[in-house]
């Protein structure tokens, strides 16, 4: 959805007759001047934010612990009311609708139109592009869904690491950092993880984090499927051990060129790109599976915003896949 946004903002700055901007940095090193990739622990760092060391196993079974409460309290938590299946209409937001100016220099925010009143659930973005880049104004834009009483979920760009994202947490995680694949599995299992701190911080809660596979521009996949398929895989199974769900965000076609034929089976969010309602709602059938999954929502691009519309049936369990806010 962000390579969707991103193209159409440099096609509308190509037809102004003005050069689009070119990023400062290439993706393997960090721009001068940008924030910090892993924001440091240290002393005076509150509880819940997002720290440069990862997380160890420790703490993903106290997440589990707390999700398994949070579980058991639910019934002390606004519900989510129950449809007859018919479609339901949605958006999705993050680092593009953010104020622009913000992020880093390969990520500039855009200052896109935020969701339209007849929206009903926000997925919020939690990158500000590739993994370990958090979204720069998370908490205001979880605080907007939440004023407006709207149904919320999230979602998670993952993208290749670099060099020092994989020295540092290739060994730091539940597979084998001696091999490769294991390696980039952890350095997957990481970003969730990094992301999950990023969602307590602003207290975002929700029963699932869609997994968004697609190119990333200046933060390439590798050419080997395989590779990129350990990212994925080591980011579900991260999400996984500390109490989510997860989908998949992608195409046929993306998934395929990024990981092959990585089948995880879990739900998919279809794209459909800057087409119509009815084209969403096409890519519910069949004939558009990405890895096997049920289908659960399909989104197209107009007027500068991601639409999305559920697909039939599902919002007779709108809960399955939202949590409730209260306004």
């Amino acid at each position: 959805m962000v390579a969707l946004v991103v193209a159409l903002a440099l096609f509308l700055t190509a037809c102004s007759g003005e050069p689009p901007a070119q990023p400062e940095a290439s993706a393997t090193a960090r721009p001068d001047g940008a924030p910090e990739p892993f924001p440091a622990i240290g002393d005076g760092v509150l509880e819940g934010e997002v720290g440069a060391d990862g997380l160890d196993l420790e703490d993903v079974e106290a997440m589990r612990d707390l999700a398994e409460a949070a579980e058991q309290l639910a019934g002390e938590q606004p519900a989510v009311a129950a449809r007859d299946g018919s479609p339901v209409l949605g958006g999705d937001i993050s680092w593009p609708q953010c104020p622009e100016g913000l992020g880093i220099p390969q990520r500039r925010t855009l200052g896109l139109p935020m969701p339209t009143p007849d929206m009903e659930y926000v997925v919020v973005g939690l990158t500000n592009g590739p993994g370990f880049y958090p979204n720069p104004c998370l908490a205001d834009q979880v605080a907007w869904v939440r004023e407006r009483g709207l149904l919320l979920s999230a979602y998670a760009v993952l993208s290749y690491p670099d060099e020092e994202a994989l020295e540092r947490f290739g060994d730091d995680g539940p597979h084998d950092g001696g091999s490769a694949l294991g390696a980039l599995r952890n350095v997957g299992y990481q970003q969730a993880l990094y992301n999950i701190r990023s969602m307590r911080a602003v207290d975002l809660d929700t029963p699932m984090v869609w997994l968004d596979v697609e190119p990333v521009a200046l933060f390439e996949w590798s050419g080997d499927p395989l590779a990129n398929a350990a990212i994925v895989e080591g980011a579900r199974r991260g999400y996984e051990d500390a109490g989510y769900r997860v989908g998949v965000y992608s195409t046929p076609y993306l998934w395929e060129q990024i990981v092959g034929d990585l089948a995880l089976g879990v739900p998919e969010w279809r794209a459909a790109g800057e087409t119509s309602r009815a084209e969403a709602l096409e890519r519910c059938g069949a004939d558009w599976s990405i890895q096997g999954g049920e289908p659960v929502m399909g989104q197209w691009l107009q007027a500068s915003r991601d639409h999305n519309v559920t697909c039939p049936g599902v919002s007779r369990d709108l809960g399955r896949w939202f949590a409730a806010t209260r306004g």
